[in-house]
């Protein structure tokens, strides 16, 4: 049996060790003349060195040897590797979830008295996380439509340094015009991140359209099976990479191994499903727009929708989440969501199973009224994240709560 261990554990041969002693270090076996046909999963906090000059070195470097956890892993690593290579990216840095992936960013590119421009419509966690800036480091934040980039650079001001977009807003669906902003910002000497969690790498690559950083809530669709928490940032240049891992690794918000794996796994079939869940919203958008106790539905592949053009300029599928309008305001919403028999009634989103959910009590539960309106979120809206269930399971289901 080949072992990469097979110096006795180190030990003196002439002083065998102790069964105790034996415990603590278990053999690795070296993997020779083949390889997995799946990343193994390195579970182990830390790595040893023979030598401590390259131990030294690794510490201050993202591309040396694997030191600890904290800083990165070959799991993790794979990981990082398969998502900035979808993303067209120069690398990237996993985190321990998606809130995770954007704070790293925003606590390592700005400091106190910096300002940012953010559209209006965006996650509620973002949005709360973009207060917490402002109210703990006096960090100034603007809003403008996503599709501006003339109220952009209106925005700009000496001290303003980031520009934070989501490709595909939560949970009103609108597209951001990311050609158009990310070039603005780039005139600009601004870095622009882009949350690409809606849409993904299958269905928009904002790197391509200037982004500097593109972000995923890797629990969504990335991982896809509703099992797994993770984030993850993808970077287009290097030197910007190598300016936010430095902060990551003392911020500790890094991912671990298993979860890796699950995110690994659950990439391998993303394309497939994400087919899956675009041509299923589609049914179920297009039959609720003419259902009488609707009163609006929000996805981007209707015609009513605002970002319809553009989004069929930018995305190659339409996307699997969406709300809709409530004729009967917050009780419909109610009644609705109390109704469904197959979908769930949970929070997150980009699973195979399909979810419900009401935004302004939920995930957008810490804004305020004004901050609703702006966003667009009523008392009646309801989010959906369709799943891969048969379309018509799915339809009857939809209809039977609300009839």
């Amino acid at each position: 049996m080949n072992d990469s261990r097979s110096d006795a554990f180190r030990s003196d041969p002439s002083r065998p060790l102790r069964p105790d002693t034996r415990a603590v270090h278990v053999p690795q076996p070296a993997v020779e003349g083949s390889r997995p046909i799946t990343m193994p999963i390195y579970q182990t906090s830390g790595f040893t060195f023979d030598d401590p000059a390259v131990m030294a070195e690794s510490m201050g470097r993202p591309d040396g040897a694997y030191v600890y956890g904290r800083y990165t892993n070959p799991t993790v690593r794979s990981l990082e590797l398969a998502v900035s290579g979808l993303e067209g990216g120069a690398a990237a840095i996993a985190t321990g979830s998606g809130m995770g992936a954007i704070n790293t960013v925003l606590l390592a590119l700005l400091k106190p008295g910096d300002h940012l421009i953010a559209q209006s419509s965006l996650y509620g966690g973002t949005a709360a996380m973009l207060g917490e800036l402002t109210g703990r480091f006096g960090i100034t934040v603007t809003h403008v439509p996503e599709n501006d980039p003339a109220a952009l650079r209106a925005a700009v001001r000496p001290e303003t340094r980031l520009v934070y977009l989501e490709t595909i807003s939560n949970p009103m669906t609108l597209v951001a015009d990311l050609p158009g902003m990310c070039a603005a910002a780039r005139e600009l000497g601004l870095v622009s991140v882009v949350d690409n969690t809606f849409a993904t790498a299958i269905l928009c690559r904002p790197i391509e359209h200037g982004a500097d950083v593109v972000v995923h809530s890797t629990t969504k669709y990335l991982s896809g099976h509703t099992d797994v928490v993770g984030g993850i940032a993808v970077f287009a240049a290097q030197e910007l990479y190598e300016r936010v891992w430095h902060f990551a690794i003392e911020l500790g918000a890094s991912a671990e191994p298993f979860a890796s794996w699950l995110v690994a796994r659950g990439l391998q079939t993303l394309a497939l499903r994400m087919e899956r869940h675009c041509s299923n919203a589609r049914l179920l958008a297009t039959r609720l727009a003419e259902h009488p106790a609707v009163a609006a539905v929000h996805w981007p592949g209707l015609a009513s929708h605002p970002s319809y053009e553009l989004a069929g300029k930018l995305l190659s599928g339409f996307g699997g989440v969406f709300s809709f309008d409530l004729a009967g305001g917050r009780a419909a919403g109610e009644k609705f969501m109390s109704s469904v028999r197959l979908a769930l009634l949970a929070p997150s989103l980009g699973g195979v199973e399909t979810l419900v959910l009401h935004p302004a009590t939920t995930s957008h539960r810490s804004l305020s009224a004004e901050e609703l309106e702006r966003s667009g979120i009523g008392e009646g809206t309801v989010r959906i994240s369709v799943g891969i269930e048969h379309p018509e399971d799915l339809w009857a289901d939809l209809a039977q709560a609300l009839a």
